[in-house]
């Protein structure tokens, strides 16, 4: 890869419900943090990426954010870039901070995600997500799901009354493809969710940090079946922030390579019309195989793995599009412990966003700031011994019958 980068700071707030809290606190304090982590000021920033998605919808601020949101802290004169791509929109500006870098625009970027997305009013705070697939296309969107999920009858009272994100249907739907092509089971998918929760206990910027059994998340409140309550994604504020340098970024701010996080790739796609049982060109597979060839790593290399699960479902599959197991083994790997800390391929020691929690842009530089802190090896009683290589997969979105976008990071010691 031409023109190194690497990660020199990162900060993320608490994920949780801070009703009280304006954005532009929770942008101030990940921000400041990433700077005193790398132990610099503003005034070294030679442009900033502001991720957000829902700003727009909930406060009508559908222009300007990142200025409004930067100018406070000093962050001004130089570009900023505002970058929405739905729920990969985080990994999106991260991506635009490192190939700004690297064509030599500046030494120094920074990337921004975050979203204030907690309202009184639960009928709004759910039509966020109306917008993540066409909504002129919605009725064909919903009989194309359908369709994906035929001959996996739901058994009655496993459709919750209380509104939820239409994505949780998204992800119900890939869940009975998967449950007819592969003969996965919903107890598989509770021990991806049972796993994550056991994780966030030891993380302190967790939404939830309470353990469940995988009887327990079977137990649980019912979303759509076969999704229970801890198999899905909180709605959740945040924010988080990630500074990256090039070679000459480090010798001008005096920053060892030993402290400095390698860039190995950085991948972005986006979807294709395919069959929906050609699992090998679902679009984070196709992701994948760009990210390991830009790396000259494969699967068998990584380390640990931070993967969008904004569903226990989204965390199954993506293990096989990343190559950890072969399509249709990914409940078994998750049965048998290997994506536990201290299984053969770690996967979410943060508790991924099924409990680590999800403002949307803010996600995918939150498993960044996850990341760095286990290759760091800072990450504390979730740290994954030896960790040498990470992989970030970040997706968002609906187009068809696959996420609209998916965004693969790895990053190296």
């Amino acid at each position: 890869m031409s023109g190194e980068v690497f990660i020199v700071g990162v900060g993320m707030t608490p994920f949780g419900r801070w009703p009280h809290r304006p954005l532009k606190s929770l942008v101030a304090e990940a921000v400041s943090m990433a700077l005193e982590d790398v132990g610099i000021d503003v005034s070294t920033i030679g442009a900033a990426y502001f991720a957000n998605s829902t700003q727009g919808h909930l406060d009508g601020q559908h222009m300007i954010r990142g200025q409004i949101a930067l100018r406070p802290l000093g962050i001004e004169g130089i570009p900023v870039i505002n970058v929405e791509n739905a729920c990969a929109g985080g990994s999106t500006a991260f991506a635009l901070a490192v190939n700004h870098v690297r064509a030599g625009g500046c030494d120094i970027a920074l990337a921004v995600g975050a979203e204030k997305m907690i309202s009184p009013d639960r009928e709004r705070m759910m039509s966020v997500f109306d917008s993540g697939w066409e909504i002129a296309d919605s009725e064909a969107n919903r009989a194309r799901l359908t369709a994906l999920g035929e001959g996996i009858e739901a058994p009655v009272g496993t459709t919750s009354p209380k509104p939820y994100s239409v994505f949780m249907d998204v992800y119900a739907a890939f869940a009975r493809q998967h449950m007819r092509q592969f003969g996965s089971t919903q107890m598989q998918f509770a021990s991806v969710a049972a796993k994550n929760h056991g994780h966030s206990v030891h993380n302190p910027l967790a939404q939830f940090r309470d353990a469940f059994s995988v009887e327990q998340v079977l137990a649980a409140a019912p979303i759509t079946y076969p999704l229970t309550l801890p198999m899905c994604s909180p709605i959740s504020d945040g924010a988080a922030a990630v500074i990256v340098a090039s070679r000459e970024g480090l010798r001008r701010l005096g920053i060892g390579e030993d402290r400095a996080i390698r860039v190995l790739a950085s991948v972005i796609q986006t979807g294709s019309t395919r069959d929906p049982l050609a699992s090998d060109k679902h679009l984070t597979a196709l992701a994948a195989q760009r990210a390991y060839g830009e790396a000259g790593l494969g699967p068998n290399d990584v380390s640990v793995a931070e993967v969008h699960d904004a569903t226990a479902v989204g965390e199954l599959i993506q293990t096989e599009n990343l190559g950890f197991c072969a399509f249709g083994e990914g409940g078994v790997l998750a049965e048998r412990g290997d994506t536990a800390i201290g299984g053969r391929i770690p996967v979410n020691p943060s508790g991924g966003l099924e409990s680590k929690g999800h403002p949307i842009a803010a996600t995918g530089l939150g498993q960044l700031h996850e990341l760095v802190l286990q290759l760091r090896g800072q990450a504390g009683k979730r740290q994954v011994d030896g960790a040498r290589v990470a992989l970030a997969e970040n997706g968002g979105g609906l187009f068809g019958i696959e996420e609209a976008v998916a965004c693969i990071t790895i990053l190296g010691r």
